[in-house]
């Protein structure tokens, strides 16, 4: 069961990253979007139908997968010591850019653009200050484990700061406006959030098992001291 689920972030990045481009090239085929006026947002490619359906799909599978992956690395952190409140943010970080990935989804940009918006936010946004908080942690804790080879810390900071000057780049040109440039930002920083996801494969390759914390439930006996562990291989 471990040696699957070590592999949902691989498979996340490539379902999405597959599932966005199927939705731009339905878009295209049927001339929802016009290429020639510019180079369009993912959310308006996913915008009118049929692509909205599959973009609605996509997105909603997606973010169960990232809710999964946060909270597998939730536990993952727990076993190696990292503290409850700040492995409670980054899971909760974590969890908003799932949430707002599947409102995205839902909430299309022709039918609902204020709630839309508050959704693109926390996908993107939320998300790049999730792996921002992965590597402070890393950075803070020098004991942590760090599987895999040496250079993937390094390329988890490129990702993380490319992803970060594109996202101030975006809302710039947006601004401006230069919708076309804005849109190619857009495109480039799901590219990067979808690959930072899916390097979660490299840490899920040491998973072996899981802690479970049992607390005490209400009893006329004395409670024990302190809550029972129990370590689960599968």
């Amino acid at each position: 069961m471990w040696g699957y689920l070590s592999m949902l972030p691989a498979f996340l990045a490539l379902w999405a990253i597959a599932g966005v481009w199927t939705v731009f090239a339905v878009a295209v085929t049927n001339r929802s979007v016009n290429l020639t006026e510019g180079f369009p947002y993912i959310s308006l490619c996913g915008s009118y139908p049929p692509q909205s359906c599959i973009f609605s799909q996509l997105l909603n599978t997606g973010a169960v997968m990232a809710s999964w992956i946060c909270i597998i690395r939730y536990h993952q952190l727990r076993d190696w010591g990292v503290g409850k409140w700040l492995n409670q943010l980054i899971m909760w970080t974590g969890l908003l850019c799932a949430l707002g990935t599947s409102v995205v989804g839902n909430f299309q940009q022709k039918n609902q653009l204020p709630t839309h918006l508050v959704g693109a936010f926390f996908a993107l946004f939320a998300g790049n200050f999730y792996f921002w908080l992965q590597l402070y942690l890393c950075w803070r804790m020098k004991s942590l484990p760090q599987p895999g080879a040496p250079w993937i810390g390094p390329l988890r900071l490129g990702l993380c700061s490319l992803c970060t000057i594109l996202m101030v780049a975006m809302v710039i040109l947006h601004s401006w406006p230069m919708r076309s440039a804005s849109a190619a930002c857009e495109w480039a920083i799901a590219m990067l959030l979808f690959t930072l996801f899916g390097l979660f494969a490299v840490d899920f390759s040491c998973l072996d098992g899981c802690t479970l914390c049992l607390q005490p439930g209400p009893s006329l006996s004395p409670p024990p001291a302190s809550p029972i562990s129990l370590q689960i291989t599968l």
